[in-house]
């Protein structure tokens, strides 16, 4: 538990000269608080002991010296207001629970801490952003008449990452990694297209969300993209289906029904939102994932004929209950009017993969694509945490910088129940109402057998 996984092993080894941490918790906080501390404590000797003596950890509590608090403050560290019983009162203390990073001239934050999940990860993040010399450049693509904000996206990767937007009207700079791209629903100007498919024939790395069929729900309209973009990425041995795909494990959407006499919204099942829950577990990037949330995906396959200078890798797939849309796009919620909503009979498709091109003069150049244009807008899946992880996992991949991968997966927190099939759970239902109802019985049966065998001894004593 409170082993260093080999990720911050591998950041602590990047740690040349004094890195000092200083902790400010006060004492007699709440059990769970407590233990929080001691959690935090015994983490910290791990960072200390493989370090060769240049992380070194302080303890701070306020109630040793009252200059103490104003320390913290300074720091960055606010006291916060908590409930505690001391001597059997509720009373409101001032307490502090915060951590600072000092490293050369630079400093890293931990206003309150609160929880021990993720923290591991918080603090490897922070360590290898303040021994980083140059950060590696993330760019988000601009393309003319394009809608939607990334910011969600955007605030995460400026976590490790420095991020700029990049024109893709003009030449891609030289010191961009990586480039993310939300989908489009038409072509690309000639500028736009010329400096994206040189950016990556000089070897650069691109981030695609982007499906083959335009939406939209609320008119419940959808017609198929026609875009220069599926021929952009052609050479990676990757196309996209010009199919929506439908999956049993999906998200809500809330659709007003009438209840008597009034109407009123009620969440009801989309199969048009399909939440992936099966990865291919050989792979880094989705390895400890435990769902992904698309929305409008469309299938993603391979194309044979790039064969012999392309690696393609499926990521995501949809689970065994899973079908399509082709041709007629029917968007109704309701499945009594939407046949395509009840049919679930084919299964393992593609909506994500990542791909490798290696030209004749051996530059490498490479691809992860997500069949869906809103994975990365803040409308779309750029609200789901899970996504997030998904994104800096493929980022730190795409640009060779994959320390972090391990451990940002080990810090996920959403553990989904499997689906389980309905004939299961008609079964799983009927054992739990039998086999409680026999135990009852079979415990009355055993009890009233001794009762009688009691009062036949006492008979036979006292009879």
């Amino acid at each position: 538990m409170y082993s260093l996984s080999t990720s911050s092993e591998s950041v602590v080894e990047q740690v040349d000269d004094l890195l000092t941490m200083k902790v400010y918790f006060s004492e007699d906080l709440p059990g769970e608080y407590a233990n929080n501390r001691r959690y935090l404590q015994d983490i910290l000797e791990e960072y200390a002991a493989l370090s060769d003596g240049n992380i070194r950890f302080e303890f701070f509590r306020p109630e040793d010296d009252q200059n103490i608090e104003q320390e913290a403050q300074k720091a960055g560290i606010m006291p916060v207001q908590m409930q505690v019983v001391d001597n059997d009162k509720l009373e409101v203390k001032r307490v502090l629970m915060g951590m600072v990073i000092l490293y050369e001239d630079k400093k890293e934050v931990f206003p309150v801490i609160q929880t021990t999940t993720g923290l591991e990860y918080e603090i490897t993040t922070r360590i290898k952003k303040l021994v980083e010399v140059n950060k590696p450049i993330v760019g988000i693509a601009q393309l003319a008449g394009q809608d939607g904000q990334s910011q969600n996206i955007q605030n995460v990767l400026r976590e490790r990452y420095n991020v700029r937007l990049v024109s893709l009207a003009d030449e891609v700079p030289l010191d961009v990694s990586v480039i993310l791209m939300s989908g489009i629903a038409d072509s690309l100007t000639l500028n736009e297209n010329a400096n994206l498919k040189g950016y990556l024939n000089r070897g650069g790395n691109l981030f695609l969300a982007q499906n083959r069929v335009k939406t939209n729900l609320q008119l419940q309209q959808a017609v198929v993209i026609q875009s220069d973009i599926f021929s952009l990425i052609e050479p990676f041995g990757l196309q996209i289906n010009e199919n929506l795909v439908t999956d049993r494990i999906c998200g809500r959407v809330s659709v007003q029904q009438q209840m008597g006499p009034i109407r009123m919204n009620v969440p009801m099942e989309y199969p048009l939102l399909p939440i992936v829950r099966k990865f291919n577990t050989d792979e880094a990037i989705v390895a400890g994932l435990e769902q992904i949330q698309l929305v409008f995906a469309s299938e993603i396959q391979p194309d044979s004929t790039e064969d012999d200078q392309v690696n393609f890798v499926p990521l995501l797939f949809t689970s065994e209950q899973s079908g399509e849309m082709r041709g007629n796009f029917n968007l109704s919620p309701d499945p009594q009017q939407n046949p395509f909503l009840r049919l679930f009979n084919q299964s393992g498709k593609i909506l994500g993969a990542r791909s490798e091109r290696v030209d004749e003069n051996g530059i490498i150049s490479q691809v992860v694509l997500v069949g869906d244009s809103d994975f990365l807008l803040d409308q779309g899946g750029g609200m789901s945490r899970e996504n997030h992880i998904f994104v800096m996992n493929s980022v730190d991949y795409l640009i060779g910088d994959r320390d972090l991968i391990a451990l940002r997966s080990r810090e996920i927190t959403s553990r989904p129940l499997e689906e389980t099939s309905d004939a299961a759970k008609k079964s799983w239902k009927w054992v739990n109402i039998t086999l409680t109802s026999l135990l009852i019985v079979g415990f009355g049966l055993v009890r009233m057998r001794r009762q009688k065998s009691r009062s036949n001894v006492l008979e036979e004593l006292y009879g």
